[in-house]
């Protein structure tokens, strides 16, 4: 979408034709965009309010029903944060005493959103100006939320009252390739840390994928699952990382989170139990298969393998649980 095409869809009868599309279907896009040209709408504005559509459609499994009175782009939307995810984030400032926060790389606003919606005052800044005017528009229910057109990173926190900063660098290269190294990221992560030398509450969300060798060693680290789908780590500093620095894992399941914490033992290896325990993807990547192996009494099947077996069925969130019905060889 191009600064032109959101102008559009911002005027009277834009965003009454965008609230008047009914649910976006593939099967129909096509005919309604002829009837709407055969009423005489600009092809522009047909062609910005189905993809607004379809890409409404698309946020409902993030924002639920608020995306349905929002404005995305593709790249924009993939690297969203979720919302019960973002109110994670926004809980974490909030419990940490923080009072204004500054969203160093807003993005559409997502963060930015679920801050404001806990009362925090927002500072959401991107370097690109069509993302910003995206965030205006996603934010623009919330009087304490402030966009601006800036590099987050340029600017002077203390003299802004921000007591907490929160950044999403892009992962994706100029070559529209994902990148798992936070440190080719934009902005890096090294550089996205310096932001602690003013303001010491500070957030980085990156890719779940990335490497244990890359995380600073005075960090929680948090990686998190959503109903079995791995879709973040977060690196928390200071006052947002309450109980110190180290590898956890949230698992968030319906209305349930359970959170796992290391350091996580050295489990036994052992035959096949009367059980079988998938740990969920988020306890993979932080490392914390030996924390479920003992809260299930168990062991694992293989020193290379992430599968605990036990003789007796335990309740955890932290993994799916599976009947062992037969053995065979391998």
């Amino acid at each position: 979408m191009d600064a032109e095409t959101l102008s559009l869809l911002l005027s009277k009868p834009g965003w009454a034709l965008l609230g008047a599309l009914p649910p976006y279907d593939e099967r129909r896009a096509m005919a309604i965009a002829e009837r709407l040209r055969r009423e005489g709408v600009d092809p522009r504005l047909i062609a910005g309010a189905l993809t607004q559509s379809r890409l409404r459609a698309q946020a409902r499994a993030k924002f639920d029903d608020f995306a349905d009175g929002m404005v995305f782009t593709q790249a924009g939307l993939e690297q969203a944060t979720r919302l019960a995810v973002g109110a994670r984030h926004a809980r974490r400032f909030q419990a940490a005493g923080c009072t204004k926060v500054a969203d160093l790389t807003c993005g559409i606003g997502g963060d930015a959103m679920a801050m404001a919606a806990l009362g925090l005052s927002v500072l959401a800044c991107d370097v690109d100006e069509l993302t910003a005017a995206i965030a205006t528009v996603n934010l623009r229910h919330f009087p304490d939320a402030e966009v601006r057109h800036a590099d987050g990173l340029a600017l002077d926190l203390v003299a802004e009252g921000v007591d907490g900063a929160f950044a999403d660098p892009s992962r994706r290269t100029a070559e529209g390739r994902r990148t798992h190294d936070p440190r080719a990221a934009t902005p890096p992560l090294d550089a996205v840390l310096e932001v602690r030398r003013q303001v010491p509450a500070l957030g980085v969300k990156v890719g779940p994928a990335v490497p244990h060798r890359a995380l600073p060693a005075d960090a929680e680290t948090q990686w998190v699952s959503v109903d079995g789908e791995v879709v973040e780590a977060g690196i928390w500093f200071g006052p947002l990382a309450p109980d110190g620095p180290g590898r956890t894992a949230l698992v968030l399941r319906g209305r349930a989170a359970t959170t796992v914490r290391g350091p996580a033992p050295r489990p036994d290896v052992g035959p096949v139990g009367s059980y079988l325990y998938e740990p969920d993807g988020a306890v993979l990547r932080a490392g914390l298969v030996g924390v479920v192996a003992e809260q299930v009494h168990g062991r694992l099947l293989d020193a290379t393998i992430a599968y605990v077996t036990s003789d007796v069925l335990a309740p955890t969130d932290a993994a799916t649980a599976y009947r062992v019905l037969d053995v065979m060889p391998f």
